[in-house]
């Protein structure tokens, strides 16, 4: 993995294939390439480790001018980043390929190769896949039969572009567990990892299922099954336009991403809400017959998606409703007890995190009462293997860090809980959200000073009870991910069992309150925290009677209520991490090691 763009024009291509690599920098990488075949016939590539920035200053040092070529941006998984490892990868300057993906079979493979004789430049799994398509040419002279032949070979995920200089006029594509599109033009055709990356060109596209291995002309796109068969694959029109992954005024992506939260509520509730109920048709067709059957639900995620599963789990079991949320890539792996009437739910902001499919494909559907996707992208793998599905709306999200996901999944399950039981105060509750999250966005420059108590810092704790603990897990992620300070999460009675030892005057100690029945326990938390001298920065409820003093910061909201005071709180400490990032002048929206969509295992 990471990011793919190909493409065939009567234009040179490598300009548009470099705009649509900027376009999936979201993703995070760590190296970058391209190759064309030039107007000599013959494979040029240019290949950097850094930023798709360097990569662009070699090709406006040394242009290269062709009109079909692959373009990539790479995260490491096997090989360390560095120009040898990045991609394209050739084969014998006849064949050049990108892959996202992993090969879980690549050292068998490798050693069939290397005793055919093939020579290795590199320490990746991707070079196994061109070696052999390569080997398979000079059997068939056909670049779509050697691929084909090859996919047959591969055990794990990938998504491919491949070109070659014997057959300079297609692109051939291939997926299995990563996603790929192709985006069609006039007169020019693309491939990418995904459809935002080709925004500029086209907004139709058609969006390739597992199996699938693809030839893509000037004019012409063939789409073959598993089988070798000629089959359709439905056209979509993508309606977001080019400027909607602009920052605009703002100075990074995932602060014009929170401050998009008000907005990205209303359009994840909007036409659902009806009078002071939700319908079930939201979720798709025959929903109310799934929905009734409901007795337990299985919420199944990774990253931020899990902790909003968590925070879910304290809203279905307060009205009665067995929940058990577990990471993805730990539940494939294990045999679990499934109650009867249980409701498998899958999140996931992409709709293709690799584990999380791993997990829907894995489960006995007889287990289940059905299978419901909540997730932000209506062309996704997830979207289309689920029997029901809510769509969030949170629009593209190009920051790595998730904000407006998080908070529209929190929304969708708020909507799940009020659609399985009927509670009545949800729906004014989600009605009320947007202009309670404006308000809490006001305090932005209040949380921007106080950020400076991090510059110097590199751990932090955060303490929260009940719905709030979850919030905390999530707020101790953000400021992990884009300011590479080690933070955890605590229940904030498990201080004493452990955690406590760590505080000192030079901990901060990050505490959420609200004014709720757990109040009292939460105040003693607190005075634990303070006679241990550590720097306490407390947000806090109206109602809770706390005031900043020598031992603590108070930061309060409004009083929300218990539906919508775990999202506010989680608003806020969005712009704590977002801002200690900005004060450790670290790459807030491609922070380190990290990928937006992680389509591997």
């Amino acid at each position: 993995m990471c990011g793919i763009t190909a493409g065939i024009a009567q234009r040179d291509i490598g300009p548009l294939l470099l705009e649509g690599l900027k376009r999936l920098e979201y993703r995070g990488y760590d190296s970058a390439g391209l190759a064309v075949i030039d107007e000599k016939g013959e494979l040029a590539r240019l290949r950097v480790c850094g930023k798709v920035n360097l990569l662009l200053e070699s090709y406006e040092k040394e242009p290269l001018l062709g009109k079909i070529g692959i373009a990539h941006t790479r995260w490491a998984t096997h090989g360390q980043p560095s120009e040898t490892n990045a991609h394209p990868h050739f084969f014998e300057n006849d064949i050049a390929l990108v892959h996202n993906g992993i090969i879980e079979n690549y050292l068998s493979l490798r050693e069939t190769l290397q005793k055919r004789g093939v020579q290795f430049y590199s320490e990746t799994d991707t070079e196994v896949v061109v070696q052999w398509i390569g080997l398979e040419f000079k059997k068939s002279q056909n670049l779509l039969a050697a691929v084909q032949a090859t996919v047959k070979e591969l055990k794990g995920a990938y998504a491919l572009a491949v070109i070659s200089k014997h057959s300079p006029d297609r692109i051939i594509a291939a997926r299995h567990g990563a996603p790929l599109v192709i985006g069609l033009g006039i007169g020019e055709n693309f491939v990418a990892s995904d459809s935002l990356a080709l925004l500029p060109f086209t907004q139709n596209f058609v969006v390739l299922e597992d199996e699938d291995v693809a030839e893509v002309g000037l004019d012409k796109v063939a789409v073959y099954d598993s089988t070798g068969g000629l089959v359709e694959r439905k056209k979509r029109k993508v309606t977001l336009s080019a400027q909607s992954m602009e920052r605009g005024e703002y100075r990074h992506y995932m602060q014009k991403e929170i401050f998009e939260q008000p907005d990205a509520i209303r359009a994840a509730t909007s036409g659902r809400l009806h009078d002071n109920s939700i319908l079930e048709a939201i979720w798709g067709t025959n929903a109310k017959t799934c929905l009734d059957k409901v007795r337990a639900v299985q919420i199944v995620a990774c990253g931020t998606s899990y902790h909003a599963g968590l925070v879910a789990k304290y809203w279905l079991e307060a009205v009665g409703i067995p929940c058990a949320v577990e990471v993805a890539s730990e539940m494939r792996y294990r045999r679990g007890v499934v109650l009867p009437g249980t409701l498998f739910v899958a999140l996931s902001q992409s709709g293709e995190t690799a584990d999380t499919l791993a997990a829907l494909r894995s489960l006995q559907a007889e287990e289940y009462c059905g299978k419901l996707a909540i997730c932000n992208v209506p062309e996704s793998a997830l979207v289309r293997e689920s029997d029901l599905v809510l769509l969030t709306h949170a629009g593209p999200e190009i920051g790595v860090a998730s904000t407006k996901a998080f908070t529209t999944q929190l929304v969708a399950l708020l909507m799940l809980v009020e659609c399985l039981r009927k509670q009545g105060e949800i729906v004014p509750a989600l009605q009320q959200l947007p202009a309670a999250i404006e308000q809490a966005l006001t305090l932005d420059e209040t949380i921007k000073k106080l950020a400076q108590r991090f510059d110097n810092k590199e751990h932090a704790l955060f303490i929260g009870r009940g719905v709030y603990y979850p919030i905390t897990r999530e707020g101790a992620l953000k400021l992990k991910e884009i300011s590479y300070i080690h933070a955890e999460a605590y229940p904030a009675g498990e201080l004493k069992h452990g955690p406590l030892a760590l505080v000192d005057k030079h901990m901060p100690v990050v505490a959420l309150v609200a004014n709720d029945h757990l109040l009292d326990k939460m105040l003693s938390n607190l005075q634990e925290v303070c006679a241990r001298q550590g720097s306490l920065i407390v947000f806090a409820e109206q109602g809770c009677g706390l005031v900043s003093n020598e031992a603590m910061t108070v930061i309060e909201i409004p009083a929300v209520g218990e539906l919508l005071a775990p999202i506010v709180f989680t608003v806020l400490l969005q712009l704590l991490a977002y801002h200690v990032a900005v004060i450790k002048g670290t790459d807030v929206d491609q922070p380190r090691n990290l990928a937006k969509s992680v389509t591997v295992e």
